[in-house]
């Protein structure tokens, strides 16, 4: 191991660093003052241990953010009758005369749909956001929007205005959209490399908890009565509240402080409480060689980004993968789960306890991603996780085909149901996201979570919209559709991006620079080795070998 770098590099924390011998390979061993305890450990491979701040920030951040757009996703759906009716009251006693069913579908079909409105307006503008307020400012200054949305929704019914619920929908779904973005990016660039997929799925795991969340309230016997449907849809201020009264105890993201803000004395402070009792000195070492490697480059906008062909794999992978997770049919499953289970013989009153049972699935479904994914690797919960959601899909067409011959499938249609949604809530529900974090250095990554994010979005309303036409036009065949996506992507990612597992940002960075390499001059390099350019701090080094992971093609 070269040590140059790190005996004669800067050493903002002003620790002295003794060279040791630790089975074999050269570490450095760090005499940290102010309380922190001494400890040995390469500066290539540091295995820091999960920390009560960590947890508890991935927590917070993911129950107050990531979990109300996974609840405000289902919440409509129980109280749908009672919205109808409250809003067809509304206008007789305002104009004398009742809505038409047309036009009465078309105020609940908004209702719904405005939240993929907002939240494609959050993911367009939440680059702006953590560029000026940071990675945790932006989550706490947001809440406000939960409180604004659920005041409007609280008291429409009292204030007899439809607007108003319409309106608190939209505002939800732009806090969606900066949630979906800002909290991932958060949580990725606090977490060290051996514990980034851990705490990056977290957020996944608590939108499947918000989901069930929404499917358990809902029930007749707790808040799916008329008279609640108001206090159904505002409960989403007290985990907000929760989160705002704790986040801001915790510190802002160490990279965003150094990187950007370039406050040596606050990335101390953070790490130490995020890192306790080990070395922080390899980190922030790290950290700065990205910050050099950035030192000429300004966060990019979007069409910068989308110019910049020193990442455009990076890009294009971020397309793939975003696309992919909401073409993958998982919306068109989630819509059509009570049919599928009502034509495989469940009793109607049993029904909504049933699809309550797919909410207990996804949440299992995410604790295996999330505690198997740095054992695993991203790669294989993505490739797994579409592969299924394929197989599964076609299976849903045969099953739909079959059944009125065959009585037994249509327990095979519940089954590839539940594994659609297992395989989803396993990789592809969380992993693009993170992915998305660890593709990009600081002043590519928020534009690439506006791409990722307001594609994200898009695809989501385009499922929504296409997919009845869709399946009145081909039928069961429909399916098929979803399962010619999710092979594909499947396929891409196999091909195209590289394991990230336990990979800092510009080792990350120095994968895609060879791959480049490799693919621009096939059968051309006769050589071991590749002169790269250096481009926007993207290039490899100097001399950069072509030896290219095994895991990660």
């Amino acid at each position: 191991m070269d040590t140059s770098r790190s005996k004669s590099g800067p050493n903002p924390l002003h620790f002295p660093l003794e060279p040791v011998t630790l089975k074999g390979s050269s570490v450095f061993r760090c005499a940290a003052g102010d309380g922190q305890a001494d400890c040995s450990l390469p500066l290539n491979y540091a295995i820091w241990h999960l920390t009560s701040s960590l947890l508890a920030v991935a927590f917070l951040s993911s129950f107050g953010s990531s979990m109300l757009y996974g609840y405000n996703l289902a919440v409509v759906n129980s109280p749908a009758v009672y919205i109808k009716d409250f809003y067809n009251k509304t206008v007789v006693s305002r104009n004398g005369t009742g809505l038409s069913g047309e036009t009465l579908t078309l105020m609940y079909s908004l209702t719904v749909s405005v939240f993929a409105i907002g939240g494609l307006l959050g993911s367009l503008i939440v680059g702006m956001l953590v560029t000026r307020f940071g990675r945790k400012g932006t989550v706490i200054n947001t809440s406000v929007l939960v409180f604004i949305a659920g005041s409007l929704m609280g008291f429409s019914r009292i204030c007899g205005s439809p607007e108003m619920v319409i309106f608190g929908r939209f505002i939800t779904g732009i806090h969606s959209g900066i949630s979906l973005s800002v909290v991932p990016m958060y949580l990725g660039e606090i977490a060290p490399k051996n514990l980034r997929g851990f705490l990056g799925l977290v957020p996944s795991i608590f939108i499947g908890t918000g989901v069930f969340a929404a499917q358990i309230l809902g029930l007749h016997e707790l808040l799916g009565k008329e008279e609640h449907w108001p206090l159904f849809l505002s409960v989403v201020v007290l985990p907000t509240f929760i989160q705002l009264m704790l986040l801001p105890w915790f510190p802002e993201s160490p990279r965003y402080l150094l990187i950007e803000k370039h406050n040596v004395h606050a990335t101390i402070t953070a790490l130490k409480q995020y890192r306790a009792k080990c070395n922080i000195q390899a980190e922030i070492e790290e950290m700065q060689e990205e910050q050099h490697s950035l030192s000429s480059v300004e966060t990019l906008s979007v069409w910068k980004l989308l110019l910049d062909d020193t990442v455009r794999w990076q890009v294009l992978s971020v397309v793939v993968i975003n696309i992919g997770m909401q073409l993958s049919g998982i919306d068109a499953i989630w819509f059509y789960t009570n049919d599928i289970f009502k034509n495989a013989g469940i009793p109607a009153p049993e029904i909504q306890y049933t699809t309550a049972g797919t909410g207990v699935i996804e949440i299992i479904a995410g604790l295996i991603g999330c505690f198997t994914i740095e054992k695993l690797g991203r790669r294989p919960l993505m490739i797994g996780g579409f592969a299924m959601m394929g197989i599964c899909s076609g299976g849903i067409t045969l099953a739909l085909l079959l059944q009125t011959h065959l009585p037994f499938m249509r327990y095979i249609s519940v089954c590839c149901v539940v594994g659609i949604i297992a395989g989803f809530c396993i990789g592809p529900a969380g992993v693009p996201f993170l992915i998305t974090a660890e593709l990009f250095k600081q002043s590519h990554r928020p534009a690439a979570y506006i791409i990722g994010g307001s594609l994200n979005w898009l695809s989501n309303f385009t499922v929504g919209f296409v997919f009845p036409f869709l399946q009145m036009s081909a039928g069961a065949y429909c399916y098929l559709v979803f399962a010619t996506i999710c092979v594909f992507v499947a396929i891409y990612v196999y091909i195209v991006i590289p394991e990230t597992k336990n990979k800092t940002f510009m080792e990350i960075s120095r994968m895609f620079s060879k791959k480049e390499a490799v693919l621009e001059t096939q059968g051309l390099i006769h050589g071991d080795q590749l002169k790269l350019k250096k481009m926007n701090g993207y290039g490899g080094m100097e001399h950069a070998s072509l030896e290219f992971d095994s895991s990660s093609s």
